[in-house]
């Protein structure tokens, strides 16, 4: 089973509180190959986008943009070294996430940018897309009770989810493997779990 996943960039993708970084590390114990974790709790703009998503939404994009390049620019040396490595985000991620929050000059600043940036950085031989519904992201994130989402907006869950559907339908860049995680759970289930290893293994 190992050769399957050995040397393989595979990427977990998702909406908040859908459980990308759970999934990443149990796919990084189970065949043994090292994970690159989204910078999320480093932004210092994060708190304040949350409170007021106008007016810090281009501050926290521009952090999350230059971090995610500087993980995906080390994702590159170790894929061109033959290494497999699995990630809890893509880098097209950012720009789904600056369209739905950056307008005018700031968009068209940040497009210029994404697009110098986008070609340089490796694309996933897989995408791990996790679904849930609203409800069950609103329990997952209350649950897991980050200072920083406790005052998480549900229009806001609610959008990005509407986004990622879109977005991962029509993807061409890279396959996408879709799971819906409404009715499962695992985190504490390992049927759920190994059920999920099983797809990846037959979609790669």
């Amino acid at each position: 089973m190992f050769s399957i996943i050995s040397g393989k960039y595979i990427a977990v993708e998702g909406v908040i509180g859908v459980g990308k970084t759970t999934l990443v590390r149990n796919l990084s114990l189970k065949y043994s190959i090292p994970t690159v974790l989204e910078v999320v709790e480093e932004n210092p703009f994060l708190p304040s986008f949350y409170e007021d998503m106008d007016r810090w939404a281009f501050q926290t994009q521009l952090f999350f943009l230059v971090s995610r390049f500087d993980q995906q620019s080390a994702v590159k040396k170790t894929a061109a070294q033959g290494q497999g490595v699995v990630s809890d985000y893509t880098f097209y991620k950012d720009h789904l996430f600056a369209s739905l929050t950056l307008k005018g000059d700031q968009l068209e600043l940040y497009e210029k940018i994404f697009k110098v940036l986008q070609d340089q950085v490796p694309t996933p031989d897989l995408v791990v897309y996790l679904y849930a519904d609203v409800n069950v992201l609103m329990n997952r994130i209350a649950l897991r009770d980050r200072p920083f989402e406790r005052s998480m907006d549900r229009n806001y869950i609610s959008m990005l989810s509407e986004a990622y559907e879109k977005h991962m339908c029509s993807e061409r860049n890279f396959p996408v493997l879709r799971i819906d995680t409404s009715s499962m759970d695992f985190v504490r289930n390992q049927k759920d779990l190994y059920e999920i290893f099983e797809r990846i293994e037959a979609s790669l």
